[in-house]
Order: C-alpha cells, then sequence, then structure tokens
C-alpha cells in the first residue's frame, strides 16, 4: 500500500496546484484578499458606514498582504497587474474614506509597499 492520495473521488473540476500557473495562483489569492478587505470595509453592504461588518484593524492587515503580494508578483501578472492594482489603490481609498482620522499619506495600509495613496 502506498501513502500517495486516490484522486478518483475527485470533482471533474478540481485541479492539482502544480497544474495551474503561478499567475493564476496569484491572481486567485489577490481577489481573495480583495473581497476580504471589501467585506471587512463594509462595502458589500448598502450602508458601508453602519455595516456590521465593518472592521478597520482587519482591513488594514488584509490590504497590507494585499499590497506586498501585488508589489512582489507585479512582474509576473502581466495583464493582471493593472486591474489588481486598480482594485488595491481603491480599497486603499475606501480605507481612507472609511477612517475617522485618516492615516498621513504615505501609513495608510499597505502604503509602505505601494507608496502613498491619495
Amino acid at each position: 500500500m502506498t501513502d500517495t492520495p486516490d484522486h478518483t473521488d475527485q470533482p471533474a473540476d478540481v485541479r492539482d496546484l502544480a497544474d495551474i500557473p503561478a499567475v493564476e495562483v496569484i491572481s486567485r489569492a489577490a481577489v481573495m484578499l480583495m473581497s476580504s478587505a471589501a467585506e471587512k470595509l463594509g462595502l458589500a453592504d448598502d450602508n458601508p458606514d453602519a455595516s456590521d461588518r465593518l472592521d478597520l484593524d482587519e482591513a488594514r492587515r488584509v490590504i497590507t498582504a494585499l499590497a506586498g503580494l501585488v508589489t512582489a508578483s507585479v512582474e509576473y501578472l502581466g495583464p493582471h497587474a493593472g486591474p489588481i492594482r486598480e482594485g488595491l489603490q481603491a480599497l486603499q481609498k475606501a480605507f481612507r474614506e472609511a477612517s475617522s482620522v485618516p492615516d498621513s499619506p504615505g501609513q495608510g495600509p499597505g502604503e509602505k509597499y505601494t507608496g502613498p495613496v491619495y
């Protein structure tokens, strides 16, 4: 008996990570971080300012992680880089708007990686 997992019971749409191109893995991770940040900024709700999900501390962490990922992998993202960067900047701006005392330019989430966002 071997320790090799049997993949015969996996659904047809499940792929091994080894078969997925790096740009797709990075892009998926970026989209997941963007979605998480948007949720934590309350952007999925009709009134983000009154959202039960609003958690700026958590949003800061996720946006900073996203900025690090984007900055470190931008050369590999090709045509995906532009839209991902735009999404990151939109989240950074939304964070600034949601903050009662906005960070100084260059001090906001992820700005140590991306530079100031106004």
